[in-house]
């Protein structure tokens, strides 16, 4: 197919959109566990409510975009996040925030499998580390926006009537006065709608994906699972996601835990610059993977951030909170190498292939699950050690790694 740059850029603002309903909840775990006087367990429960709608819809999606088409599906995905957040807003209960978690990650897993195959035909496949790369930018810059607006907001909410705008009056009617993190899914709401007036207005031209990039039948999906190469690459998103999810939901909590540092400035600011530091490295992801190996880069940074994390997990407040903000960088470029990699490791059914690899965000499920359990019995910086396993096989990856078709580079 002919480069189509607009689906490209509608792609890169649908990222942008994704990053800012996700990446929410390290900064809000915390006060929803203090709103909701939840355990270590119970607050593990949130993520992997969001995370494992990935591992339930994103094989279906592959089918439901072959029948109803890229801009319906993703109408369709604005429109649950809509639903769930106008949900809980009116009905903020602990079991209303766990059908909203599920209801927003379901549209949010239908777009990842919408525009990421999307991506590689419209940008490219020989750029497609980097358009990936860039996508992880935009998606890091959201997260970056994302906890500040909370901080913002939240800050405002609890000083009503000093120096309050027009926005913290309205919100400050509208938010229980003792949750005022629910502020958050307004603006969630309302960038969902915006996605679906733009998605409404604007002209999708019909994108004809090759055979090896629609999504296949059942037996193509069996014949992919019997691949060690396809299940090796659906483990490398499963771990980078578990990594990525462990270091910035549970920061907040450690730095409170262990260095009492507040978690609706300092911790919900750490949160912000670990993706802001991890779109500064997804920058210089852009330029190394133009000039060096994406397998090399792979290895440099995987390593880089096992060191950032032990310095998180075993320095004192100041080196904790540097550590933990530039693991960031590190993991800026491991998502988008991992999939460009597995996707060019082989010759056909990328679309289903695609699909599989999307399932492997329930990583950030499982992994978050499993770090709360360990902390009820034994203590939180004890559960974070998971998260090196993670990035080990991330690192791994970088080893063991054969791609058919090489990401381009420049000769220096």
């Amino acid at each position: 197919m002919k480069k189509n740059y607009r689906i490209v850029v509608l792609i890169l603002v649908t990222f942008f959109v994704i990053s800012f309903l996700t990446n929410i909840l390290g900064a809000l775990n915390p006060s929803v566990s203090v709103s909701f006087g939840l355990s270590e367990t119970m607050a593990g429960f949130l993520p992997f409510t969001f995370f494992i709608a990935y591992g339930v819809m994103s094989i279906p999606s592959g089918f439901m975009v072959e029948r109803f088409g890229e801009k319906r599906l993703m109408l369709f995905a604005f429109l649950l996040a809509l639903l769930g957040s106008i949900l809980f807003v009116l009905f903020p209960t602990f079991k209303v925030f766990l059908i909203t978690l599920f209801t927003i990650g379901t549209g949010m897993a239908i777009l990842q499998v919408v525009i990421n195959p999307l991506l590689r035909v419209t940008g490219g496949e020989e750029h497609y580390a980097f358009t990936s790369v860039l996508a992880q930018l935009i998606f890091g810059a959201a997260s970056f926006v994302s906890p500040q607006v909370y901080s913002y907001l939240v800050t405002g909410l609890n000083k009503p009537g000093q120096e309050a705008n027009w926005l913290i009056d309205v919100l400050s009617k509208i938010v229980p006065s003792e949750m005022n993190w629910i502020s958050m899914y307004w603006i969630f709401a309302v960038a969902s709608l915006i996605m679906i007036f733009i998605l409404l207005t604007i002209s999708f031209p019909k994108v004809e994906l090759t055979v090896a990039e629609k999504t296949g039948s059942r037996k193509t999906y069996l014949e992919l699972f019997k691949n060690k190469i396809v299940l090796l690459y659906f483990f490398g998103i499963f771990a980078y996601v578990g990594a990525e999810q462990g270091i910035s939901y549970w920061m907040s909590k450690f730095l409170q835990t262990y260095h009492g540092l507040d978690y609706e400035t300092i911790g919900a600011n750490a949160v912000g610059n670990f993706w802001g530091l991890m779109t500064l490295g997804g920058i210089l992801g852009l330029i190394l993977l133009k000039v060096i190996d994406s397998k090399l880069v792979l290895k440099l940074f995987s390593v880089l951030a096992i060191l950032s994390l032990a310095v998180a997990l075993f320095g004192n407040a100041e080196y904790s909170l540097f550590g933990f903000e530039i693991s960031g960088f590190f993991l800026s470029v491991m998502y988008p190498i991992i999939l460009s990699l597995g996707l060019n490791s082989v010759t056909k059914h990328h679309g289903s292939f695609a699909g599989i690899l999307m399932t492997g965000i329930m990583g950030g499920a499982v992994v978050q699950l499993l770090i709360g359990f360990i902390s009820d019995f034994a203590s939180l910086k004890i559960g974070m050690l998971l998260v090196f396993v993670m990035l080990g096989y991330v690192l791994s990856i970088g080893i063991w790694a054969k791609p058919i078709i090489k990401n381009k580079t420049f000769q220096l």
